[in-house]
């Protein structure tokens, strides 16, 4: 039956897929009934990867229908988040998306050739992730305020890294630097791997990266953290401030993971994969599986998920305005 329908809805050209669909499925309440497929815009591994195959294991266990992952890395993120845009709005392809959604309107502009906010249905974010500054042991810091002052003092001396310019941990060191004033050196890298190597080996002297990237490290004391993000200390890292704590409020980010669908998605496929992921967020094995690898469960709904997104998409692009930043 639902083979019929596309090939009927195919040739009708007055008739178009995204009117005629929602009928469908509010009628056999059949959805889904064949596998579904997951863009992830990274290659395997990685913790938008990772997420994307919990999200899919969730999603099949709660309607009975297989989801898969299929990685289509490149171009910072815009290969995947591409074919996405141009996937047929059927239901039956999905996207994970991370912070990199958000920064890429502010950072290339024009250059992107979807349209973040119009070209896709959001459905729900699935975590957030606290970030963590921390310096290497090198730097007499022994806390945030001390941070400041020295790099108040030293103008251009202290150095961070990042894994590129435009990302996350970039735009977190720019954040801190026009919240409080100060004149610090970026260095980008190829990968965030590479980043921490140097950061233990004292060849840079602070990074900002998610709470489980570094808490190891922190715990062993070969890094000092000075202060994480989000409204709450991190249950990973219960002695350490946020930001807010260390009157730096304005250090804000905290990456966001989720799903979202081409535009046109019918209505009932949204609501029905929304309803489905945010119950397996907010309870059972999903959950503690998220706390477990150090993330926020967040299981939004799609209107707060858009909500989220308008507004990251308009802080990071002044951000990057504000500092003069342009792609590589």
């Amino acid at each position: 039956m639902h083979n019929n329908r596309r090939t009927f809805i195919s040739h009708c050209a007055g008739l178009a897929l995204g009117s005629a669909a929602p009928w469908a499925l509010a009628s056999t309440g059949a959805y889904p009934d064949k596998t579904v497929r997951i863009i992830v815009p990274y290659p395997a591994g990685g913790a938008t990867d990772n997420l994307g195959r919990l999200a899919g294991q969730a999603l099949q266990q709660a309607l009975g229908q297989s989801f898969i992952v299929d990685n289509k890395g490149g171009g910072g993120t815009t290969i995947g988040t591409r074919a996405l845009a141009q996937a047929e709005a059927d239901g039956y392809t999905l996207g994970m998306i991370d912070s990199t959604f958000t920064i890429n309107p502010g950072l290339l502009g024009t250059r992107l050739t979807y349209d973040t906010q119009k070209d896709f249905t959001p459905i729900s974010q699935i975590a957030s992730a606290q970030f963590v500054l921390v310096t290497h042991p090198s730097v007499p810091v022994k806390d945030l305020a001390g941070f400041l002052a020295k790099a108040r003092a030293e103008p251009g001396t202290l150095a961070y890294g990042s894994a590129g310019v435009g990302s996350g941990p970039h735009l977190a060191g720019e954040q801190l630097a026009q919240q409080a004033g100060l004149k610090v050196i970026h260095i980008p890298y190829k990968g965030g791997g590479t980043v921490i190597s140097d950061l233990l080996g004292g060849q840079v002297q602070f990074a900002f990266a998610t709470v489980p990237t570094l808490a190891e490290h922190i715990k062993a004391g070969k890094l000092r953290a000075l202060a994480v993000t989000g409204p709450q200390r991190a249950a990973q890292l219960p002695d350490v401030p946020t930001f807010t704590e260390a009157k730096l409020p304005g250090v804000d980010i905290m990456p966001l993971f989720g799903l979202i669908a081409p535009k046109g998605i019918p209505a009932a496929a949204v609501d029905k994969i929304a309803k489905a992921l945010r119950a397996s967020i907010r309870q059972g094995e999903m959950q503690m599986r998220l706390k477990s690898m150090g993330f926020e469960p967040v299981g939004s709904t799609p209107a707060e998920f858009a909500q989220r997104i308008q507004e990251e998409v308009a802080k990071w692009t002044e951000v990057i305005r504000k500092g003069g930043i342009r792609p590589e």
